[in-house]
């Protein structure tokens, strides 16, 4: 069994290249999982599941460009798996017109149960498994991106008050904007006079959430680094830190753009020859 969620699709979500933004289908994720938890009365009205749990990884695969209009894009959400104190959901963002099916994004996030008041993980109910089982459809998880590289670049995170969720926190959906910021930073920086660089859009996110980040003054380090670089991809890794402490890693996988065409395309021999050079440096 899946949830089925109608998810508006608002002016403020595109991008430069008139697509809703990597970062906007997490925030789309969230909506579908907090609509999923409300619909049970045995969830207290959501309260439990729908706000008391923190996200441990999300794997996002970006299939085809969703660009704005005035319905809303459909999201199904069910269960992967079930833990005694975590579990998988997947989401896949569509559109739907009889037996023709877009299939915008593919994704899945690990959710772990979390007592805010105490700050202190727990384990599922009987009850919360039980509802949860209903929408469990097992599925094979997916290769792991690459990780190594060699010279890194590091870019200073200010936080906004704004990034704050209720609980202190910031928001899981803000830790891929981070990436994103950090990313576009690293790529601006990678650019030289003369260079031509076309078009990139995201086809692949992997995030792990270590450690919350709060609110404060200064900032943290957000550290990029090219892992891998093909013909008309690159995968860019980065990791958020706090001195020497792990807060969260990320792998994404970037291709070129053809904004004319709406289709991939290889990367521009300046782009490629700037990455290789980012790849090879330690």
């Amino acid at each position: 069994m899946r949830h089925t969620t109608e998810c508006p699709v608002r002016w403020g979500d595109m991008d430069m290249l008139r697509h809703v933004n990597n970062v906007t289908y997490v925030d789309y994720l969230q909506e579908a999982r907090i609509d999923m938890f409300t619909s049970h009365p045995e969830f207290r009205g959501g309260e439990e599941l729908g706000e008391g749990v923190v996200v441990v990884r999300h794997e996002l695969e970006f299939r085809a460009p969703l660009a704005f209009r005035s319905r809303p894009v459909l999201i199904d959400s069910w269960i992967t798996r079930i833990r005694a104190a975590s579990f998988t959901m997947a989401y896949e963002v569509y559109d739907a017109n009889g037996e023709d099916r877009t299939v915008y994004l593919r994704a899945s996030s690990v959710l772990a149960p979390f007592v805010f008041a105490s700050e202190r993980p727990r384990r599922l109910t009987d009850v919360e498994r039980e509802v949860l089982g209903r929408y469990l459809e097992p599925e094979e998880p997916r290769a792991a991106l690459p990780g190594e590289g060699g010279r890194r670049h590091v870019f200073p995170l200010r936080v906004r008050w704004s990034d704050v969720d209720a609980y202190r926190h910031v928001n899981n959906v803000k830790y891929i904007e981070y990436f994103q910021e950090a990313r576009i930073r690293y790529l601006m920086h990678m650019h030289q006079d003369g260079d031509e660089f076309g078009h990139m859009a995201v086809a692949r996110a992997d995030v792990d959430y270590r450690r919350p980040i709060f609110f404060r003054m200064t900032p943290y380090d957000v550290h990029s680094w090219v892992s891998h670089v093909g013909r008309t991809s690159f995968t860019v890794a980065a990791e958020i830190r706090d001195g020497d402490e792990l807060l969260a890693s990320s792998r994404v996988v970037l291709v070129g753009f053809d904004s004319t065409t709406q289709r991939a395309a290889e990367l521009t021999p300046d782009q490629r020859a700037r990455l290789v050079e980012e790849l090879g440096a330690h």
